[in-house]
């Protein structure tokens, strides 16, 4: 083996993450990749060069352009800067040093003036932006997809529940509009113009230097009008309009990590919710997710269907929201004008939050366009417990008999206690409606007419129509982009 070689080790042999192996999209997977990275870091040092050359610092045009033509990371680079990491301990100068060897005649021009947060903040910034878009689309898809069945089942009524109890009726496209309405909010936040970046451009740190002051700059171009004037074409090259933060120290201000994880912590938790929700539903078997012919559901109970992708989404939802404290720490500990603690932790904590929710959002629309709803039981379910609910609506038609109100309302509410007692400790059916028929002070209610269950629903139609037609903006709007998300599915 030659000096400095490493043994190759086999993927059976070694730790691999289950983000890569299992969950995460290859989309979401190629923008966090050390190619994409350094690539991208690439690409600040080119932006650099040529602003350089443009103000008429010493970069010749020769120098640029070979750059240009060199922009391509390839496995020998990658190989290379690791041999150099390895001498050197530093990453930014190990691939300094591996693109000057791909690039002999840029080789002494590459990264001047430059700290390497000048690179690897405005990288991760360009990478995150691309990250959090790819998220968007994601989340617009899921809020389509859901749309849709909302449509489908929007006049299909079910039972409601509060505090997990008997509640009034809704619809199935009702509940499941609102699962998409908690997530089109979440949408807002991640297209809303702020210190992260919206849908236009995205902000970057700039080139600050050591410090944040400019100081590298200022003795390499000599005025700050001239710094500035560099500035503003990095910019122009890489932000797309997006401009730079006011100030910062030796890299961006880390409080922008806790309001990207936070966003993806909120889009997290309504993936959470939902998949409870179909969980719930499935145990009551009014629901079902999509289950392939040759899928088992149970290695010991061969007529188990669990609800295997939303416990999924639960557990890796679950896991983008524990992140957020991570950014929260790095943020408060940054001592002065910088400390290196947040590297190792921010490695972990960026990309394997985008990865995690990527898998979830795929699981996730998988489960929303192949979600099975079995009306009989729903219709079964609700009618069980009609009775209780239409007990407030015959109240009111006796009182309009000219009955006493606290009279029925007791005479109700005996006849519903004895029915619910029959029900929970005999196994009984719901039989109050029948109880009532022989009760004198609701002689001359339609009973029958009390259990038709569109009597109950509300606005719940109105609603659902109402929400989806809202969303035709978007829709239009996302036509084009959501082309580009692929649908790699859930990878096991």
């Amino acid at each position: 083996m030659a000096s400095g070689e490493v043994d190759a080790i086999s993927p059976y042999d070694t730790y691999t993450s289950p983000l890569a192996t299992r969950n995460a999209s290859r989309a979401m997977l190629g923008v966090w990749s050390a190619r994409n990275k350094f690539a991208t870091w690439r690409r600040v040092w080119l932006a650099v060069a040529e602003a350089q050359h443009d103000l008429g610092l010493p970069v010749t045009a020769a120098q640029v352009a070979e750059l240009r033509a060199n922009l391509e990371v390839t496995d020998e680079d990658l190989s290379r800067a690791e041999r150099h990491e390895r001498e050197l301990r530093h990453d930014v100068m190990a691939h300094v040093h591996a693109w000057g060897d791909r690039c002999p005649l840029a080789k002494g021009i590459i990264h001047l003036g430059l700290t390497s947060e000048d690179v690897g903040s405005n990288a991760d910034l360009l990478i995150i932006d691309a990250a959090r878009r790819l998220i968007r689309l994601k989340v617009i898809r899921l809020i389509l997809a859901l749309a849709d069945r909302a449509l489908e089942f929007k006049g299909v009524p079910c039972l409601g529940f509060t505090h997990y109890q008997p509640a009034q009726p809704v619809t199935v496209g009702r509940r499941i509009a609102g699962w998409a309405y908690d997530l089109e909010l979440c949408r807002e936040r991640l297209e809303g113009l702020g210190p992260v970046g919206g849908a236009g451009g995205v902000r970057l740190r700039g080139v600050r230097g050591a410090t944040g002051t400019q100081a590298s700059f200022l003795a390499l171009a000599g005025t700050g009008a001239a710094v500035d004037r560099l500035e503003g074409l990095v910019l122009e090259k890489l932000a797309r309009g997006g401009g730079a933060f006011a100030l910062g120290g030796q890299t961006y201000p880390r409080v922008l990590d806790t309001f990207v994880l936070a966003d993806l912590a909120s889009v997290a938790s309504v993936l959470h919710k939902m998949a409870t929700d179909i969980r719930l539903l499935c145990g009551r078997k009014e629901l079902d997710e999509p289950f392939e012919e040759k899928q088992i559901g149970s290695s010991a109970m061969p007529y188990k269907r669990n609800p295997m992708r939303c416990e999924r989404v639960c557990g890796l939802s679950r896991f983008v929201m524990n992140l957020v404290g991570n950014a929260y720490d790095t943020a408060a500990t940054q001592w002065l004008e910088r400390t290196l603690d947040d590297s190792s932790n921010r490695r972990l904590s960026l990309p394997e939050a985008f990865l995690a929710l990527d898998g979830a959002l795929d699981l996730m629309h998988n489960v929303a366009a192949g979600l099975v709803v079995h009306e009989a039981t729903v219709r079964a379910n609700l009618m069980a417990e009609l009775p209780f609910m239409a007990s407030e609506n015959l109240m009111m038609e006796a009182v309009k008999l000219g009955r006493d109100r606290q009279a029925v309302h007791e005479a109700i509410r005996r006849h519903a206690q004895a029915a619910g007692w029959a029900v929970k400790e005999e196994g009984k059916a719901n039989d109050l409606i029948e109880r009532l028929r022989g009760e004198p002070l609701l002689a001359g209610v339609d009973l029958d007419a009390a259990m038709e269950p569109m009597r109950y629903l509300g606005r719940s139609v109105e609603q659902t129509e109402g929400f989806v037609e809202g969303l035709g903006t978007l829709r239009e709007r996302a036509r084009e982009e959501l082309g580009d998300v692929g649908n790699d599915g859930p990878r096991v």
